[in-house]
């Protein structure tokens, strides 16, 4: 058996997507993916406006706003594309709530940098009628829906312990250094959802932190490492150390990510090929059951960036086509931000945090 990777596009793909922003992820990523899968980028602006311009010009999109406000009050735009700060990005959600025109929404993640701030958005999009989906991309990494697959088919049978090991150095964003939060919210929210994804919430965390020694600017969480335990006795943890040791000051590295998942009549091993961009280095899987009779080894030549990106755009306008639900809703996403915040004050707390404490607001 080969575990599937679909990501399924939607019947028609003519909707009129409007963009906001003109940074990396949607000039190199969302764009890029859209434009693969045949969809409809047809308008675009950003804080700088020769930014947009450029990023106009350099994927063929028709029209660029004068301002964001401009670019929401477009009445031709049916869905709007954000790809724009976590600070910023809860009052663009609530000024595009307030638009009649518009059917769906994909948002960044982290949708909100607190909870009741994310409820807020995702009560207001509701109200609008307006279907919101959160933009947790790994979700469409080859080797992590494959994974879900296997899952769902029971072929490693009961889940017993899963595991990622990042060893990666990111480059923090400017405006990552005014969040309360950074490597929980920006970078660890990537495993937090996967973990979801693959076994839904868990009930209880217990994590710790240090700031990362190469990040200058003052943080509280670097290096996080967690452990989030469920009711039937499974076990997630992950090492998120973007530190790596001296690596970029003349070390010999070790970068990757790694994932492992022991089940009671199998085990899945994989690695996540994001590390090697702009090289494009697909992820992988291994897995092996007690029937297999050794390593089963499905490959593909996609890759997370930027390929996956079409998947997360895709699942918003099969829902706003058929009228149900985004597969990653703005509303189940809520529950991965209570998840980062149940991390983030248990390492800061140094106490057991419960995700259900977090949702109280």
């Amino acid at each position: 058996m080969t575990p599937e990777t679909y990501i399924y596009l939607p019947r028609r793909r003519d909707f009129r997507i409007g963009c906001v922003g003109a940074g990396f992820i949607m000039r190199d990523c969302h764009l890029v993916a859209y434009r693969q899968a045949g969809f409809n980028p047809v308008a675009i602006a950003s804080r700088t406006r020769a930014n947009a311009e450029a990023v106009a010009l350099l994927h063929g999109i028709p029209a660029v706003h004068v301002s964001i406000e401009a670019l929401l009050a477009d009445p031709s735009i049916e869905i709007l594309d954000l790809a724009v700060p976590p600070d910023v990005q809860p009052a663009l959600l609530l000024a595009a709530a307030r638009q009649k025109h518009l059917k769906g929404i994909l948002a960044q993640k982290p949708l909100a940098m607190d909870y009741a701030t994310a409820r807020h958005c995702v009560d207001a999009c509701a109200e609008a009628g307006i279907a919101l989906a959160v933009n947790q991309n790994m979700r469409f990494d080859q080797s992590i829906r494959a994974m879900k697959n296997l899952l769902e088919s029971r072929a490693l049978g009961e889940p017993v312990l899963a595991t990622i090991d990042m060893r990666a150095i990111p480059h923090w964003m400017p405006w990552s250094e005014g969040l309360h939060s950074l490597a929980t919210f920006v970078m660890s929210i990537h495993h937090l959802d996967t973990f979801r994804y693959w076994f839904g919430t868990p009930e209880r965390v217990l994590a710790s932190t240090r700031p990362d020694p190469r990040t200058r600017f003052p943080h509280r969480d670097g290096i996080n490492l967690y452990i989030l335990e469920y009711a039937n006795g499974l076990r997630c943890c992950s090492w998120d150390d973007v530190w790596t040791g001296p690596t970029q000051e003349g070390a010999a590295g070790d970068i990757g990510i790694r994932w492992r998942v022991e089940g009671t009549e199998g085990l899945a091993r994989g690695t996540l090929g994001w590390p090697g961009y702009p090289a494009r280095v697909p992820s992988t899987l291994d897995y092996s059951t007690t029937t297999s009779n050794g390593w089963i080894q499905p490959r593909w030549p996609e890759v997370w960036f930027p390929d996956a990106f079409a998947g997360t755009m895709a699942q918003l306008l099969i829902a706003v086509e058929t009228g149900s639900e985004p597969e990653i809703s703005g509303r189940d996403n809520l529950q991965t931000i209570a998840l980062c915040e149940a991390v983030f004050a248990g390492a800061r707390d140094h106490r057991v945090t419960t995700v259900a404490e977090f949702m109280q607001n």
